[in-house]
């Protein structure tokens, strides 16, 4: 069975299990016509936040709220808080550099066409694939729609009123006029009623803008839009009560040590669903280097992303880092077979093996 298909460039080590931790240093994955370095993946989270942003501007009215328009407690002061609306946790592949191998091609072999992803993982032989997308880190921000200042629906009376305090009164007047015709409107009682239901639709629905663009001067304008941000964790062992982020009311997502922040937490657990490697006898001698293939027997793990009063969201995935590494004989590759092997791409497992004799 030796170099029927390749010829792993390893330290001298005996077991399946042991090389699944054989490091080849200072090689970078790449493939040539004598041969390929790849990786095998492990799994990383990308987590989305979706954070709104809520900023309220007081009216140039506010403090005449309550004299004209009975209003109370209307701030004069102007603020902006931050609230996490949604997490999202999903996994990704990343290369393990930790399982590096190569492979040398043997003329006497069908393997010759690698397949890798643009991180050097290990995608397929024989076979083409499609990658997974890329991890974009891409903060995306939806913006509230612009509309009409408020001062564009004041007339010329209101502008040319001598003081703050007469201008906020005659714009009080114009909101109860508004309120007046929309009611009667409303009722059918007006003096000029629209010819059908359309039309009084539409006046009505301008009726009703102008009374909250007036009404805004004296109340203020809150405004909110969302932020999404997409981070990054990348699992090496289990943890507990790590810090993934922290949000400010103030100031929205700011860094992981500074304090103004509310933390936010991950777990992840070890599920362990893929029995440890027995340890190497070191009684026994050692076993020649075999050839072959190395695929991944993945694990399962669980996310869980919480603050201080509970438990936000909890998944479970597929954990490559929490299983073991299985060689695939080279013996399948041979003159006497065409094989394809595709790999899964999240966790490094044979997803498709096929073998077929040529005719």
């Amino acid at each position: 069975m030796k170099n029927i298909f390749a010829l792993l460039i390893a330290f001298t080590l005996g077991t399946a299990s042991s090389l699944a931790q054989t490091v080849i240093s200072n090689y970078k994955p790449g493939v040539t016509s004598e041969g390929a370095v790849y990786y095998l993946p492990k799994t990383a989270i990308r987590i989305t936040l979706q954070i709104e942003k809520t900023t309220y501007t007081p009216g140039e009215f506010c403090k005449y709220s309550e004299k004209y328009l009975r209003i109370k407690d209307v701030s004069s002061t102007p603020s902006t808080k931050y609230r996490l609306i949604s997490i999202l946790q999903e996994p990704f592949a990343v290369a393990d550099t930790s399982k590096c191998y190569a492979v040398k091609y043997d003329a006497r072999t069908s393997a010759c066409n690698v397949r890798l992803s643009d991180e050097g993982i290990l995608l397929a032989i024989n076979q083409d694939i499609k990658q997974q997308a890329a991890t974009k880190k891409v903060n995306e921000r939806r913006i509230a729609p612009i509309t009409k200042s408020p001062k564009s629906y004041l007339s010329e009376e209101i502008l040319s009123a001598g003081s703050t305090s007469k201008m906020a009164e005659l714009t009080a007047q114009e909101i109860y006029e508004i309120r007046e015709s929309r009611g009667m409107l409303a009722k059918g009682q007006a003096d000029f009623m629209p010819k059908d239901g359309e039309q009084l639709r539409l006046m009505l629905q301008e009726l009703t803008t102008q009374d909250d663009a007036l009404t805004s001067l004296f109340t203020g304008v809150t405004v909110s839009d969302t932020t999404t941000y997409t981070l990054t964790y990348v699992v090496n062992k289990p943890v507990k009560r790590d810090v993934l982020f922290r949000i400010s009311s103030d100031y929205g997502l700011v860094d992981n040590d500074d304090l103004s922040g509310t933390p936010y937490y991950i777990n992840i657990e070890d599920l362990k669903t893929v029995a440890a490697p027995a340890p190497a006898d070191p009684k026994k001698a050692i076993k020649p280097q075999l050839s072959g293939i190395y695929v991944n027997i993945p694990g399962k793990m669980r996310s869980t992303i919480f603050d201080a009063k509970a438990q936000i969201v909890a998944s479970e995935f597929p954990a490559p880092q929490f299983g073991n590494v299985e060689l695939l004989s080279g013996a399948l590759f041979n003159k006497r077979y065409t094989t394809r092997l595709r790999l899964h791409p999240l966790t490094g497992a044979v997803e498709k093996l096929e073998a077929e004799q040529p005719k």
